[in-house]
């Protein structure tokens, strides 16, 4: 039996659809019941509700060690792909409690249960710069310590030395590093927020660049690696490097909307800090803009997917695909 980890997010719904398909048994993790309807109304758009009775649900959270024991009976693959996403600095804390000691229990749930293998769902953040700017990044360039690095980078790099722990340990495990994952049926979180915004006129983007990965991919890649006798090694999953700017107006040529747009320049996101610290400071208001998530994005990154397009013969789905498939999706929902 196989267990998911995050099940109730973008990469784990999916990821348990196309397991099911295959017709594995599936056993998947959930905080709450508010969680797990996102899910299910997953399935039901996919016209697959049978699925969904397939699963094998158990209530857990990742910091509670007895309630992950009970879901470790009988399984043999994980795929961790739970975690917390926040750029609020209040939540630093939290981050690194979930993504940190949540990964350490994982990982010492798989050595006591005798799990054959773990996929964990890292990102991009945690990846080195190259070391010449024309570069793109890939698996060799290391995590530097010196460099500013968001709250959220920091504690999935942090889950990352615990899967390495885990392998020094004898468990075989791989890491996937997504880019900027875009999928369908989460539009109030992550990257389907792009699409609710840009579907209402929203018309800012920012001079940034970055890579970009659909779900579909994700998973289709995350399957093979575990199916095939590979262990101790990462891989960036990236389609294509494009600037903000760039997915914005296709997003929004997906939608045949016109949008005015405006470009937020250096400046304007350093006033925009300024401002959000401010009212967090004296108004209590929630943040949501650290002074890294400003600097990364400014950054033109760009992040090379070769290694995994090499080792496994995969070819990714253009990122043009991808958004008009996931507008498509949008539209009739």
């Amino acid at each position: 039996m196989v267990l998911i980890t995050g099940a109730t997010g973008l990469v784990g719904a999916h990821l348990a659809l196309r397991l099911l398909e295959s017709n594995q048994n599936v056993r998947a993790t959930f905080r709450s019941n508010s969680s797990l309807l996102k899910t299910k109304a997953l399935f039901s758009k996919y016209n697959k509700q049978n699925r969904f009775e397939q699963i094998e649900w158990v209530q857990a959270n990742l910091t509670d060690l007895p309630q992950l024991q009970t879901a470790f009976a009988g399984i043999t693959q994980v795929f961790h792909c739970a975690g917390l996403i926040s750029f609020n600095p209040a939540d630093e804390e939290a981050l690194r409690k979930t993504n940190i000691e949540g990964t350490a229990n994982i990982v010492n749930l798989c050595l006591a249960f005798g799990v054959q293998k773990l996929c964990f769902v890292s990102s991009i953040a945690t990846i080195g710069v190259a070391p010449i700017q024309t570069m793109s990044c890939n698996e060799t360039h290391e995590w530097n310590p010196e460099m500013p690095h968001t709250d959220y980078a920091i504690s999935k790099y942090g889950a990352e030395m615990e899967i390495w722990r885990g392998y020094q340990e004898g468990l075989s495990v791989v890491i996937v590093n997504p880019g900027v994952i875009l999928g369908p049926f989460f539009w109030e979180t992550g990257s389907g927020e792009l699409f609710t915004r840009v579907a209402n006129k929203f018309p800012f983007y920012t001079r940034g660049a970055t890579g970009f990965v659909g779900v579909d991919d994700v998973v289709q890649i995350m399957v093979q690696l575990m199916e095939k006798p590979i262990s101790g090694e990462r891989y960036i999953l990236v389609a294509e490097n494009l600037t903000y700017e760039a997915i914005v107006k296709q997003i929004a040529g997906a939608f045949a909307v016109e949008i005015r747009w405006i470009l937020i320049t250096n400046w304007m996101l350093w006033a925009a800090w300024a401002i959000d610290f401010f009212l967090g400071f004296v108004v209590g208001k929630k943040r949501m803009l650290s002074k890294q998530l400003v600097r990364t994005l400014a950054e033109n990154k760009h992040y090379s997917s070769e290694k995994i397009s090499k080792e496994l013969n995969y070819s990714f789905v253009p990122i043009s695909t991808v958004i008009h498939e996931t507008a498509q999706l949008f539209k009739k929902n």
